[in-house]
């Protein structure tokens, strides 16, 4: 079964973001270097614009129902290098980089994915060894 594709290989497409009923698009903030998955939030048709606009990672907040800048109080600001949309185009990935020795976890962590579930066996979670 085929999906939507461009008209010519190589070609361009119309960005037609599919938000989910709360005007959300789902965005997976990753090392522009290796990879590594730092973060997940949520944009609005808002956060994706000032994110296109100034280069740095803006998101919508669930909780506090706002926008806000990843970094505004840490100085651990996410410049985006890229914009990838998937297939179904209700999903971002951002290809960012991150200060020198910065965090994108609110913990101090530099990814929020410092955890692992194992399995199998009880269901306990282990701090994952991170290469930076």
């Amino acid at each position: 079964m085929k999906g939507s594709s461009p008209a010519t290989p190589g070609g361009s497409e119309n960005f037609t973001p599919k938000f989910d009923a709360q005007g959300l698009l789902t965005a997976v903030a990753v090392d522009a270097d290796s990879g590594e998955v730092l973060m997940t939030a949520f944009m609005n048709a808002e956060a994706l614009e000032a994110t296109r606009a100034s280069k740095k990672a803006t998101f919508f907040s669930r909780s506090r129902q706002k926008l806000w800048v990843k970094g505004e109080s840490s100085g651990n600001f996410l410049a985006v290098e890229e914009i990838l949309v998937d297939c179904d185009q209700d999903c971002l990935v951002l290809r960012v980089r991150l200060p020198a020795e910065g965090a994108a976890c609110h913990t101090g962590e530099r990814s929020c994915f410092y955890r692992r579930l194992p399995m199998s066996g009880p269901a306990k979670l282990e701090r994952r060894s991170i290469k930076a």
